[in-house]
């Protein structure tokens, strides 16, 4: 399931049920594939194959969006009609597998162009009467997947800028300068000591950079340390290429106040 998997309006059915003894939930299991498109000039369209894996009929709608994101990486989308698809509407048979087509309708590029698909669970048809005798509540699945136009000659190229080590926060940005997304494998900061030694240790999961775009990140540090720290090394790594940078610590840093002047009394 993607990183960014919706639950319909059932939520607040589940959470009251847990608070007063409702019945327990229960999700659908359904699965797309491929999990990421990649259109271009050449190849303009493709196939998503949905697949029912649970034991009843399933319903779902199928949107497509632009795609951006924000430097916290949340997801910026907006209603568009760059990419076309069909069909839009879904009943599924358990077990079963069913076709969606995907293509561009817009013109590719010098810059990749994003946009995600969702794949939104509907509710079921039911007859009033198995409604009233339904005992459990259900949790409704929403999976996206990206799609990207790709420009003719894909460059990416990223790089660490902004990085700061104030108030006992280390601080940067990862950015993408080239014309096509990539994705960061993981995030590495790490404080070394004078000795050159390791002070503190932290590695964090990346996520999608889109281009031009930046991805922000503010990691606080214990005090005791940071006090330590001399020194602070960042290493970005993506599918393609390792970059770093390294900044010596300023001695206000850690944001520990001075120690008052001794008194003269």
């Amino acid at each position: 399931m993607s990183r960014y998997k919706g639950i319909g309006a059932t939520v607040a059915g589940i959470l009251l049920g847990l608070l007063y003894g409702a019945e327990p939930a229960r999700a659908s299991a359904f699965r797309v594939s491929p999990v990421q498109v990649a259109l271009s000039a050449k190849v303009s369209s493709t196939l998503l194959t949905l697949s029912n894996e649970s034991s009843e009929s399933l319903r779902f709608q199928v949107r497509v969006y632009a795609w951006n994101q924000k430097p916290d990486g949340e997801m910026e989308l907006a209603p568009t009609d760059d990419i076309v698809l069909f069909p839009t509407l879904i009943t599924l048979a358990p077990g079963k597998d069913r076709k969606v087509r995907i293509g561009s309708a817009t013109s590719f590029g010098a810059s990749e162009k994003s946009y995600r698909v969702f794949f939104e669970e509907l509710p079921p048809v039911e007859e009033p009467r198995e409604a009233a005798t339904r005992s459990e509540v259900r949790i409704l699945t929403k999976m996206g997947i990206p799609i990207f136009l790709r420009p003719a000659q894909p460059q990416s190229a990223g790089a660490i800028d902004g990085l700061a080590l104030e108030g006992g926060h280390i601080r940067f940005l990862v950015r993408n300068d080239g014309n096509a997304h990539f994705v960061l494998r993981s995030v590495r900061i790490k404080g070394v000591g004078a000795a050159g030694d390791a002070v503190f240790d932290r590695e964090i999961e990346g996520w999608y950079v889109l281009p031009g775009g930046t991805r922000a990140y503010d990691l606080a540090i214990p005090v005791e340390l940071c006090s330590q720290m001399k020194g602070v090394i960042i290493e970005s790594e993506t599918e393609q290429d390792t970059f770093k940078a390294r900044l010596e610590a300023p001695p206000d840093g850690c944001g520990v106040p001075d120690a008052p002047p001794p008194s003269t009394r």
